[in-house]
């Protein structure tokens, strides 16, 4: 039998750079980005459309792909503590797979956040021109362009207390929801009565439809789970990166099960799943009126707002860290390759001015060019999935051999578990062939990894191949 030969680690700092990335996330910084990041707006709003298509099952969707979302992390946990790098899977890919993977997984995972970004801003701008009748969406966007290219430009410390602030409140929006559901399921609220079972099992069952509707909540909810791979990026630039991702990776399981599925529970059990109010107002929205709370739709379009601002602050900070990294292997323009003052600077303004751009092409271009950069970024998330996986089980077998105390963080079950969430991953990817909508984004999807793996792999033979 062969044995494996790795790649040599890389330098994450090209040659031409005086100073490395700071150490500047102190690990409360990191505690919170890892407790805040699991909370976006996606949760918030697009779970709604989830509600709609599989009823009460939602729950169970949620839980069955947050098992796999735990089962990557999980992994990630494990090569990121062992090598703490800002490129995250994408340095673990190269590594295992060999340049070309790193190099696809990287740029798909940055075209995903740069793309977030836009539309982010989109939503805020749309939520802060509702408050202030009257005012251009454009003004809106490019003043939260510029605040947050601007916090990126700062020292990281910056970005880790505005994103710690962010988190906290987030944190405590979603920690009085829950008490709030809680009490009014028992029938402990004042003014409201326990519903019991009614809609969770006798409003139509708990799969009104079926296992088509199961499968089309599974789908929304994998989406809701993107982002939570910021915080191993974020590892990298904290104070003691193999301690700070081990605890964030460890709590994952408990926040997963609170945040989404225990939201999920408390929606369904207290609304019906068909009202209108859940996809027009939001779910949460809809529960905070039906509870009697005043003005629920304002104070959820605050919470919402908080959500769509710290996930823009997170999105220019993950992706620019990871072009930076990119950069620093010889996988991208040099000119991003330079840090100042620990920052990489150039990476962070190309960043925010291509996620600018892609705002404009959504006024310019909504039903074309727009439409096509969301659907490449559909089943992006799921990609990155498959290369930690894939990363995963080649790097265990090797750190097992040369560096076993390094591994500070296992994976449950290795390889068996590793082999279910590859075929878990695959499964999702084959479901999304079953919808119209879901369908084109895998194809989109689809033709960016291969026109980037295609890339790499040219790139990597180049940098290979013998001079004469």
């Amino acid at each position: 039998m062969r044995t494996l030969q790795s790649p040599p680690a890389q330098p994450e700092s090209p040659p031409q750079q005086a100073k490395p990335l700071a150490n500047g996330l102190k690990q409360r910084h990191l505690s919170m980005i890892a407790l805040g990041g699991v909370i976006g707006a996606g949760l918030f709003v697009g779970s709604g459309a989830g509600i709609a298509a599989a009823g009460p099952s939602i729950v169970l969707a949620y839980a069955v792909s947050g098992l796999l979302v735990m089962f990557v992390m999980r992994m990630l946990g494990e090569m990121s503590a062992a090598n703490p790098a800002s490129g995250s899977f994408s340095v673990h890919a190269d590594r295992a797979l060999g340049p070309w993977a790193g190099f696809t997984a990287g740029w798909m995972f940055w075209t995903l956040l740069v793309v977030g970004v836009a539309v982010e801003a989109i939503g805020a701008a749309h939520i802060l021109q509702g408050w202030f009748p009257g005012t251009p969406s454009w003004l809106w966007v490019l003043g939260l362009m510029a605040l947050f290219c601007g916090t990126n430009l700062a020292a990281v410390s910056r970005f880790g207390e505005l994103e710690f602030w962010f988190a906290a409140l987030k944190i405590g929006a979603i920690a009085v929801f829950l008490v709030l559901g809680a009490l009014a399921i028992w029938g402990l609220l004042p003014g409201t009565a326990s519903p019991g079972t009614t809609h969770l099992l006798h409003d139509g069952g708990f799969m009104p439809h079926g296992a088509g509707g199961l499968l089309a909540g599974l789908l929304a909810s994998v989406v809701a789970y993107g982002g939570l791979e910021t915080v191993t990026i974020a590892a990298a630039e904290s104070e003691d990166p193999r301690r700070g991702v081990a605890r964030a990776v460890r709590t994952t399981m408990w926040r997963i099960g609170i945040v989404y599925v225990g939201s999920m529970l408390v929606i369904v059990t207290l609304v019906p799943w068909h009202s209108k109010a859940v996809t027009e107002d939001g779910p949460y929205a809809a529960v905070l009126e039906q509870l009697g709370v005043p003005a629920g739709g304002q104070i959820m379009n605050v919470v919402v707002l908080i959500a769509l601002l710290s996930a823009m602050n997170a999105n220019i900070y993950g992706s620019s860290r990871m072009a930076y990294s990119l950069v620093a292997r010889g996988q991208g323009p040099a000119a991003l390759g330079k840090a100042t003052g620990g920052v990489p600077r150039r990476a962070v303004l190309a960043s925010s001015a291509f996620g600018f751009f892609a705002v404009l092409l959504s006024y310019w271009w909504p039903t074309t060019v727009f439409a096509w950069l969301l659907n490449m970024v559909g089943a992006v998330v799921l990609v990155v999935w498959g290369f930690i996986a894939a990363s995963q089980l080649r790097l265990r077998r090797q750190l097992e051999r040369e560096a076993p105390e390094r591994l500070v963080v296992r994976m449950w079950g290795f390889p068996y578990l590793t082999w279910v969430t590859l075929v878990g991953v695959a499964g999702v990817l084959v479901l999304m062939t079953l919808e119209a909508d879901t369908r084109v984004q895998l194809y989109f999807t689809g033709g960016l990894a291969l026109a980037l793996a295609v890339t790499g792999r040219l790139r990597q033979r180049t940098a290979t191949a013998p001079r004469p």
